[in-house]
């Protein structure tokens, strides 16, 4: 058995825990919409054609924030399709993903889900193949009270409350060649300075994302953000991330490390920001918006080519996840939490069906995936202030990374509760992890939760929803500030304490 240990102590203060940092994503893209989260003749749906029972699933996921609709999607975007009566909206063809789009569902429609869902909106505006006028007119029609053109028209169709987004992104991932108007850095960092300081003077308190790298391995990467960075600098709050990871040629031992990518992501992007920062002489701080990350087995999905039919909600890249994936997942979420002082915003890419935690079948029934449960788990019990934690543990090598410990692990504190998320990456040998809980006098074991199965393949299927999911170990209690819990091969591990006595 291996061993290994860490200390937890207020004094190692990151950052408060960010609500945003359990947004997700909501792109019209496959099923994520369409007999995803909407689905009009569905047992469940209600009066707006939302399923009753994958809303009661994203409220027990935890989400806090969407973004919306896109993606890719957003960069072809025509908003004004999306809003009045449905049978006079448009059909439009998709480019981004070769599909046909309804426009059934729109921007009221999406509206009304997030109040019922719970979730902050999270709008990205179309600066592909559109530009500032087109994104003023969406920011009227949508928070602007009334007495204008746009306004007015957003009250005729039914919404007499302006919708109130404050977090806008300035387009998606306009750095890679795919996009439909893809933009060179130089290009992309005037037009988002533009449409910044253009919806600013509708409303000076807007939080603005400018696009940074689609990911780290992009051969602009560094460059992009600081170009985009020195021409929208004093305009945007934020620079958005995006990552996705998926265990190649058989190397689960690199995949269990994705949080190591992430961290250097993370590491990275803020270096460039505060370069940026000192190079034009500012305060502020950029921060980063990670709006999109998941696991995604990408070379699948481009093996399979383009579809050749203009398919309306096509079944697109959903899927099945597995143990390996739900803890590559929680060691996401250990990153990000741990780079909360920077990192204060994120979204997991997406909600429903299309590389998603929860699924669902037409005119049948949803259910978690494996990935579900570490975010839910999170979302729920990560409150508070996040506190940096070193695990001191054995290391392996791995093709991509080096040498990497085989535990990872955040905490947070809230009060009387103290939480620490571990993970354990070793693909064959329990973990010993030694809690160095002196800072916690009076701290007393609530739970120690496991997702982990003998078979790290195992998955949650229509058949069998619940194959996979959390279960209590039997750990020990609390002796002379010092607990002792035994994280399984190939686990995401929750240890909740609460003060009891001191």
């Amino acid at each position: 058995m291996l061993h290994a240990s860490l200390t937890v102590d207020s004094a190692f203060r990151v950052a408060d825990v960010n609500p945003r940092t359990f947004g997700s994503f909501v792109e019209h893209m496959g099923r994520c919409v369409y007999t995803g989260i909407y689905e009009p003749g569905h047992s469940s749906a209600d009066e707006d054609g939302l399923r009753r029972d994958v809303l009661d699933l994203v409220r027990e996921l935890g989400v806090t924030a969407v973004r919306y609709p896109g993606g890719n999607f957003v960069s072809g975007f025509r908003w004004e399709d999306s809003v009045g009566p449905v049978a006079d909206r448009p059909t439009r063809l998709d480019l981004a993903w070769h599909s046909t789009e309804t426009n059934a569902f729109g921007l009221h429609e999406f509206q009304r889900w997030a109040e019922k869902a719970g979730v902050e909106p999270m709008m990205a505006v179309n600066l592909g193949t559109r530009g500032v006028a087109e994104a003023l007119d969406l920011l009227e029609y949508a928070n602007h009270p009334g007495g204008t053109a746009w306004s007015d028209q957003r009250i005729k169709n039914g919404a007499r409350d302006p919708f109130g987004i404050r977090m806008w992104c300035l387009g998606n991932e306009m750095d890679g060649p795919w996009q439909t108007g893809h933009k060179t850095a130089q290009e992309y960092g005037r037009i988002a300075a533009e449409t910044a300081r253009a919806m600013r003077m509708v409303d000076p308190g807007l939080e603005l994302v400018a696009c940074g790298s689609s990911s780290s391995s992009m051969p602009t990467f560094g460059a992009w953000e600081a170009t985009v960075l020195e021409e929208a600098y004093d305009q945007v709050d934020y620079i958005s991330c995006h990552a996705y990871y998926e265990e190649l040629d058989g190397d689960l031992g690199s995949f269990l490390a994705s949080g190591v990518d992430m961290d250097h992501f993370v590491e990275s992007v803020v270096a460039t920001a505060d370069h940026i920062r000192a190079k034009l002489g500012r305060k502020k701080r950029i921060n980063l918006s990670f709006d999109e990350w998941n696991v995604w087995y990408n070379t699948r999905f481009e093996a399979q080519g383009k579809p050749t039919e203009w398919a309306v909600a096509p079944r697109v890249i959903e899927d099945e996840y597995n143990v390996a994936d739900a803890v590559v997942v929680g060691g996401l979420l250990i990153s990000l939490l741990r780079n909360s002082d920077r990192v204060t915003a994120a979204c997991l890419a997406q909600l429903v069906n299309v590389i998603a935690p929860i699924r669902s079948e037409p005119g049948g029934p949803s259910w978690r995936q494996t990935t579900f449960h570490p975010f839910a788990q999170a979302a729920r019990h990560a409150r508070g202030t996040v506190l940096r934690v070193e695990p001191v543990a054995p290391v392996y090598e791995t093709k991509r990374f080096g040498e990497v410990p085989v535990v990872d692990a955040v905490a947070t504190h809230d009060g009387d509760e103290l939480t620490v998320f571990a993970i354990n990456r070793h693909q064959s040998d329990n973990v010993e992890l030694a809690l160095d809980l002196r800072a916690f006098p009076g701290h007393a074991l609530v739970e120690h939760s496991v997702l982990s199965d003998p078979d790290v393949r195992a998955a949650n299927t229509q058949d069998d929803p619940d194959r996979v999911r959390p279960y209590t170990a039997d750990t020990g209690s609390v002796t002379d500030g010092r607990l002792t819990v035994s994280l399984p091969p190939v686990s995401w591990n929750v240890v909740r304490l609460r003060r009891t006595a001191g």
